[in-house]
């Protein structure tokens, strides 16, 4: 099986990891980090609409291609690049992020729609397992 030519697009604004860990008690006083709820419901709704990709168990380096529409120009986009790699890895598109060799990234703004818009392009097609 091939993989798709087309981008999937995820709606919603992309968040920034790095602005979303909190710091909780952890055992024997120690101190652990954790996702706040605003990363955790992205990553749902991620998981939710991405059925292009979901399950394409990428195994190989590959090449992300991603238009972001942010909300504002107050985002940044290399810090939520991050997040996607996280989501994509989470829906199991890809094996592990740190295949991930080359990203081409543009950044928009559309404050009605914010939304990713990605292509993944592994760099010796047909190296992944689709499941079912």
């Amino acid at each position: 099986m091939e993989l798709p030519h087309f981008k999937e697009i995820i709606y919603g604004q992309v968040l920034a990891k790095a602005n979303h860990y909190m710091a909780v008690p952890g055992n024997r006083g120690t101190r652990r980090i954790i996702k706040d709820e605003a990363i955790r419901q992205y990553e749902r709704s991620f998981a939710e609409q991405c059925t292009v990709y979901k399950n394409c168990n990428i195994n190989s380096r590959f090449k992300l291609i991603i238009d972001v529409w942010h909300s504002s120009m107050r985002f940044d986009l290399d810090n939520m690049l991050k997040t996607v790699l996280d989501c994509l890895q989470y829906v199991h598109a890809i094996r592990n992020d740190n295949l991930c060799v080359d990203i081409e990234a543009h950044k928009h703004v559309d404050p009605d729609s914010p939304r990713i818009e990605f292509l993944i392009m592994p760099e010796q097609p047909n190296l992944f397992v689709k499941n079912k």
